[in-house]
């Protein structure tokens, strides 16, 4: 019989923090096939942290716009505005002891504080959130701290995994730094894009300041189309100074995105407003091999 050699294996803490990140691990492969195809690019020590925090921001989503809204009809006593605000709060807690009871918090405290992401970047994302909660319009100053909240800052904080192992000039930084909140940005518009009918219709509301189905033309889709391409080039701009396994998950998620927004700019604005745009899942696999061979070298 052979034995176990059990002083290699995980105990305490360390089998905690295992058990919490597959948890997180569990959640991106859950709820999105792009950015879990996205993942598989990057490295298993640096994908962890992506994972880590893809599974934070989806968790606090949910309590505003998904899970929590569907358990409050059957149980009065459940309050979305109460749960992300516990779920804030312990999360700058977890983050303070590098420990939570919530294996999802737990997982993202130990990121946080290994890649050096800050309670100034996370506060903004939980201010964006309890928005949902109560601002149905936008104009164009909330629209701005929105995004910056709920997309651009989630940009910088996979940034601080990619790189925090890595030294770089100011300027290599500030390049950095644009092209994730860019990134971050063009995802969350294109997503507008998609889902303008269903946010509506269904939630009751209209992110772009002044658009609705009701008045949503070609004309402003063109220029809403034209303002995500930009802010696509800037952050393709960046690729070249990431690591290389960054560079091509990058890579990959900015080509996808670059796709549904050709896609979208193909569709007319009257279809766009009943159909939700997508792309199939052969050409992920083909932008995800593309970016593979070519990011990166």
């Amino acid at each position: 019989m052979v034995e176990t050699d059990t002083t290699k294996q995980p105990t305490g803490l360390e089998l905690y923090s295992e058990a919490a990140q597959k948890s997180a691990r569990e959640v991106i492969y859950s709820y999105s096939t792009s950015f879990g195809l996205a993942t598989r690019l990057i490295e298993p020590e640096v994908r962890k942290h992506i994972e880590s925090i893809y599974a934070m921001v989806r968790v606090a989503d949910e309590i505003v716009d998904g899970s929590a809204a569907q358990a409050a009809i059957t149980e009065s006593t459940l309050k979305p505005e109460a749960e992300i605000k516990a779920f804030e709060a312990e999360c700058y807690k977890a983050m303070e002891l590098g420990y939570s009871t919530n294996l999802v918090l737990h997982s993202f405290a130990v990121t946080a504080r290994l890649v050096g992401i800050e309670k100034g970047i996370v506060k903004p994302f939980f201010d964006s959130m309890k928005m949902d909660l109560t601002d149905k319009e936008h104009d164009e100053k909330s629209f701005k701290k929105y995004v910056y909240g709920s997309a651009e800052v989630v940009g910088l904080m996979c940034l601080r995994a990619f790189v925090h192992t890595k030294t770089y000039s100011a300027e290599q930084l500030q390049i950095l730094e644009e092209g994730a909140l860019a990134l971050g940005s063009a995802f969350q518009k294109v997503n507008f894009l998609r889902d303008l009918s269903a946010d509506f219709s269904k939630l009751g509301r209209s992110y772009f300041p002044g658009v609705n189905v009701k008045n949503f033309d070609e004309s402003t889709k063109k220029r809403l189309v034209a303002d995500i391409e930009s802010e696509l080039d800037k952050a393709r701009n960046a690729i070249p100074l990431l690591p290389k396994s960054a560079a091509r998950a990058v890579k990959a998620a900015c080509e996808l995105f670059g796709t549904l927004n050709k896609k979208i700019s193909k569709t007319a604005a009257a279809e766009l407003i009943l159909t939700r745009i997508s792309v199939s899942n052969g050409k992920k696999f083909l932008i995800l091999i593309q970016s593979y061979l070519g990011a990166g070298r």
